[in-house]
């Protein structure tokens, strides 16, 4: 059966309509502001700063959680907007909430290794907060979920309780296309060539693994939220978010790429970290860890091995369905905090 051509027509004509009411809108709009959550910078060092967040509710008693997000993404995606905030929500449930800002590194920054960011900016910040509270909760976010599965596993009595958000600890599962387009990086010839790896580059090549739903899908909506400017707001949100990945220190990009998704020592073993053996079973204290049942950057596949992985006999796990990116930010992702309030309150 043939499509109508009048009504093809009419189709496309509608959608431009509709794309030029949707750019008309944005062009109207304010600049939008990400990370409005009132917080202050206790420590600056190196690029990373520490920041500690005020208080939305009364205190629930436990004692403070540290965030460390991924080296490859900002951080500001846990505060997107007032109403779509990790961190707001961890606040009203009364937690008394740090991050730590890995910041943006310069060509003089190449040569950090991961145990300069684990043992070095990491360790610093965690011994900040323990001499302030003599306690504390590490929550690791992607990434930043295995480098504080590194930081553990190396200073277990540290940490009181570790928390593991779409945290990859398995990198060749067959569904991780993250995993099987890296492992056809040739990581040494990008460093040597860039010194630093270029956030753009980086940005593209996750576009890349699914360009209908990360490019053409989301423009689609766009032009259907083309009359809401609530909606075409959290989109400008979304996008520059995106757009803000920082560059990759050269010598910790080589190392985590080589360790981790050419030959997957975490699940293997033999991963070193400044000369130091890392052994998961070394994490004995509660673990929590969160995955997302849609996720196309750290499937199930990828963070569910955890659990055989450490030493801990208090390990739970909880399946969000949603993806990578929606797990912070959808409508649904406000039972996240809830049950990382929960669980930290048993």
């Amino acid at each position: 059966m043939s499509a109508d051509p009048r009504a093809l027509a009419e189709e496309a004509a509608t959608f431009q309509r509709r794309l030029a009411t949707a750019l008309a809108t944005l062009a109207q709009l304010p600049p939008v502001e990400l990370a409005t959550a009132p917080r202050e910078a206790l420590v600056r060092d190196g690029k990373t700063t520490l920041y500690r967040y005020r208080s939305l509710a009364k205190p629930a008693g436990g004692p403070p959680l540290l965030i460390v997000f991924a080296l490859v993404n900002r951080p500001t995606v846990l505060d997107l907007q007032p109403d779509r905030s990790l961190i707001r929500s961890l606040l009203a449930a009364g937690i008394d909430v740090y991050l730590l800002d890995w910041g943006t590194p310069d060509r003089g920054d190449r040569h950090l290794s991961l145990a300069d960011y684990t043992l070095g900016y990491l360790h610093r910040a965690v011994e900040r907060i323990r001499a302030d509270h003599g306690a504390l909760d590490l929550l690791g976010v992607c990434q930043g979920g295995t480098l504080s599965l590194l930081y553990a596993s190396l200073e277990p009595k540290r940490l009181r309780r570790l928390i593991t958000m779409v945290t990859p600890v398995d990198f060749h599962t067959p569904e991780n296309l993250l995993a099987k387009w890296v492992r056809g990086i040739d990581v040494d010839l990008l460093v040597d060539t860039y010194g630093n790896v270029p956030g753009e580059l980086l940005n593209f090549g996750f576009m890349s693994l699914m360009p209908f739903r990360l490019t053409l899908q989301k423009y689609l909506a766009l032009v259907d939220g083309a009359d809401d400017p609530a909606q075409l707001q959290n989109f400008l949100r979304m996008e520059r978010w995106l757009a803000d990945s920082p560059d990759q220190a050269g010598t910790a990009f080589r190392e985590f790429v080589r360790t981790f998704f050419h030959e997957n020592r975490l699940l293997h073993g033999g991963a070193t970290v400044g000369g130091r053996a890392i052994d998961l079973k070394a994490v004995a204290m509660p673990v929590y860890n969160i995955y997302a049942t849609q996720d196309h950057l750290v499937p199930p596949s990828a963070s569910r091995p955890l659990r055989h992985l450490v030493g801990s006999r208090d390990y739970e796990e909880l399946a969000f369905d949603g993806g990578h990116i929606g797990i912070y930010v959808s409508s649904r992702a406000r039972a996240i905090p809830a049950a990382i309030a929960a669980w930290l309150s048993r």
